[in-house]
């Protein structure tokens, strides 16, 4: 069993509006609703689980109402990490074979890059989703280049991020005993810590996050064009 593990607790408000961005209307639905479609329409994906604030309720159910392949609803935590964990533990007790854990406001991920992350998942390893850097790096003290950085081997982190249920549900709990105070940025990080194998399949620059108006008006666009 496959499972994609969307978090959406998160507070965002970056892109403008009253409502936290993951809620907010792209072309004519919430971006939740796009997210949950683009990992829903993957005939090997089984169930999707939600998490979100518990403030969100009445949005989570207009935003859902009638698609399928959806697990009852569970609240999420303070953090990123915490809202993981609890779906993780949520799940635990359907014994999936594999879980893709997606930020809830990437609606664009394509059918062959989650096809790709469940191949390396049946290779044993873990698979995060990136592109290599294209840009410049500088590294910049007090405002002054000190320095520019090499781009070669760096790559900008997506999601989803796949793993083995097991690998990822005890790393989690790891990360809790041995390093509490660290911040794990993504789940590749808590997996790194706990010494799992993570390769990287090639993402694609669609495949953004939404976090300000002007990601809202590129999504908009890719949508009417």
């Amino acid at each position: 069993m496959n499972i994609g593990l969307i978090v959406a607790a998160g507070r965002g408000y970056r892109v403008g509006g009253p409502l936290p961005k993951q809620y907010l209307p792209l072309k004519g639905a919430p971006i939740l609703r796009h997210t949950i479609q683009a990992l829903t329409r993957h005939p090997e994906i089984d169930a999707v689980q939600v998490l979100i604030h518990p403030d969100d309720q009445a949005l989570y159910d207009e935003a859902t109402d009638g698609l399928e392949k959806l697990l009852a609803v569970r609240f999420g935590g303070k953090e990123r990490q915490d809202s993981v964990r609890l779906g993780l533990e949520a799940i635990a007790v359907l014994k999936p074979d594999n879980v893709l854990i997606h930020d809830a406001v990437r609606p664009f991920i394509a059918l062959e890059t989650i096809s790709a992350v469940l191949e390396v998942l049946g290779r044993g390893a873990s698979a995060i989703v990136g592109v290599p850097l294209a840009d410049t790096l500088k590294r910049v003290q007090d405002g002054v280049v000190a320095g520019t950085v090499s781009r070669a081997g760096l790559w900008r982190a997506q999601t989803p991020q796949g793993f083995r249920f097991q690998d990822i549900y005890k790393a989690h709990r790891h990360a809790v005993q041995t390093a509490p105070e660290t911040d794990f940025t993504d789940d590749a990080m808590i997996a790194e810590h706990a010494g799992l194998r993570v390769e990287m399949v090639l993402g694609a620059e669609d495949n953004f996050k939404i976090t300000t108006a002007a990601d809202l008006l590129r999504a908009e666009a890719m949508l009417a064009g």
